[in-house]
Parts: structure tokens; C-alpha cells; sequence
């Protein structure tokens, strides 16, 4: 049983996992079971060339940069479950957790975060179906969708990310959107208390 299981290997998803990644010494987080499935074959990035990104370094090509961050996530937080060469098909809820159907398993999660791509039709049948509404920041002819959701909330304990939450296309904004998701995850572990996860270089007394 995961306590939060994210879908979706993007640029959304793994900064989504890379903050709840850093927070592990944080007491309410300790014991927690977190897993991303990294499937990331149709991510918009594998034909992404960045120049404008804050960070990332002008001429970064979008397939490094999703080789480069799925590494950096094992190394820095090995703790992170990494799934990978598994495509989900459902997500289906239960009493009080979901079961994630992929093309090999099936895996159970309290939390599920969905950061996959707007891209139509949306393949993850489920309970996630009745929110998939047309993009409300996409050109029609794009034909885009998303989940519809209140701040990344779609329903109770299940979270999207990315341009499926309704962002335009761009990995400052798809990043940011992974770790609001993530800061919201952990304010809901913490009782409700808001939280968030920085590293410093000032020395802690």
C-alpha cells in the first residue's frame, strides 16, 4: 500500500516527487510509502528543446532532461519508489485507497497524483473519467483536455498536476504545479498544518 503513488514520469510528476522526496526527516513523513510510475514515452518533453527555462541551461534537450531528473530522484531520494516500463490503464476507488491497474500490476495507493499529458483521448479509464472536461487555457483545434479540480484537487485524495490541471505548456509552470501538489500533500500529513520543504546552506543550530 502506497500512501501516495504519483502517475506519470514528466516534468510535473518528478518535481511533485522530488519535493516529497526532500521532506523524509520531516516526523510526519517518515513513514510514509511513496512511488512514481516514471512512464514517460509520451511526455511532451521527449521533443522539447529549452533555451527560455529558469535553470535549466539554454540548449538542454527535453529527452535529457527526463533521463537526467528520473536519475537525480534515485540518487537523492532512493526511499522514492521508482516504477518503470508500465503504462497505467485505471484508477479505480475503493473504501478508502485506489487500485492503479497498470500494464503489469496493480498497486494500491491512498493518495494518487495524476501528472500525464493533456493530450486526447484521455487512456486512464476509471473513476477519473467523469472530471476529464476540454482545456480551459488550450486552442480548440489543439482538442486538449483536463481534469477538472479546485486548486489540483479533483476529488477526495486524488490530485493532478501539469497541464492536465489546466496549466499552459511550459516547465516552469508544470513544475511548479508538481510541487504545489506536493506542499499540499504534505500540509494534509502534517493535520493540516501548512508545510513546505526547503534545503539550506545555513547551518542549523
Amino acid at each position: 500500500m502506497f500512501d501516495c503513488l504519483i502517475i506519470g514520469g514528466g516534468v510535473s510528476g518528478v518535481s511533485c516527487a522530488l519535493v516529497l522526496g526532500s521532506a523524509k526527516e520531516k516526523p510526519f513523513v517518515a513513514d510514509k510509502n511513496i512511488g512514481i510510475i516514471l512512464h514517460q514515452k509520451t511526455s511532451m518533453l521527449q521533443d522539447a528543446l529549452f533555451n527560455n527555462a529558469y535553470g535549466i541551461a539554454p540548449g538542454t534537450l527535453g529527452a535529457d532532461l527526463l533521463n537526467q531528473t528520473a536519475t537525480d530522484l534515485k540518487t537523492q531520494y532512493p526511499h522514492i519508489t521508482q516504477i518503470v516500463n508500465e503504462r497505467v490503464l485505471s484508477v479505480v476507488k475503493e473504501a478508502d485507497y485506489f487500485l492503479v491497474t497498470t500494464t503489469q500490476n496493480i498497486y494500491e495507493t491512498k493518495i494518487a497524483v495524476i501528472a500525464v499529458n493533456s493530450s486526447n483521448p484521455f487512456t486512464i479509464d476509471g473513476c477519473l473519467q467523469p472530471y476529464v472536461i476540454p482545456h480551459k487555457k488550450s486552442l480548440p483545434q489543439k482538442n486538449r483536455i483536463q481534469l477538472e479540480n479546485n486548486d489540483h484537487l479533483v476529488t477526495k485524495n486524488i490530485y493532478v498536476a501539469g497541464t492536465l490541471a489546466g496549466h499552459r505548456s511550459q516547465l516552469a509552470i508544470a513544475a511548479g504545479s508538481g510541487a504545489a501538489v506536493a506542499t499540499d500533500i504534505l500540509t494534509l500529513w502534517n493535520n493540516g498544518i501548512e508545510t513546505h520543504a526547503h534545503d539550506s546552506v545555513r547551518v542549523k543550530n
